[in-house]
């Protein structure tokens, strides 16, 4: 049995996910590792019809999801939250980039 070759889909979050799909189809691959960002995979959108519509999307080009990648988010863990994380951040996690402030709310309990 061979492996399934994938590709990231990070690389081209400004691309629409169906185009990505057509692309990587015609590329040769087998899946995508969707990133959380652009709207390859919306978190904040995933419920059964969400995800169920992006595996309909997928399987139209043959496609197939081997991980959902989001890593770009969690580079904030642990991390002082300021200007290079506001493009990343869900506007709850970046509030107004006050570091202080965060830490002082604690927004995760």
């Amino acid at each position: 049995m061979s492996r399934p070759v994938t590709l990231f889909t990070g690389q081209w979050a400004d691309m629409p996910f169906e185009t990505l799909c057509q692309k990587a189809r015609s590329f040769g691959y087998d899946g995508l590792e969707l990133a959380c960002w652009g709207d390859h995979f919306e978190v904040n959108k995933a419920d059964d019809v969400y995800c169920r519509k992006r595996k309909e999307i997928l399987a139209k080009y043959g496609l197939k999801v081997f991980a959902i990648a989001n890593h770009l988010v969690g580079q904030a863990v642990c991390d002082h939250i300021d200007e290079r994380h506001k493009s990343i951040l869900p506007d709850y996690v970046w509030g107004d980039g006050d570091h202080e402030v965060f830490v002082r709310e604690q927004p995760w309990k």
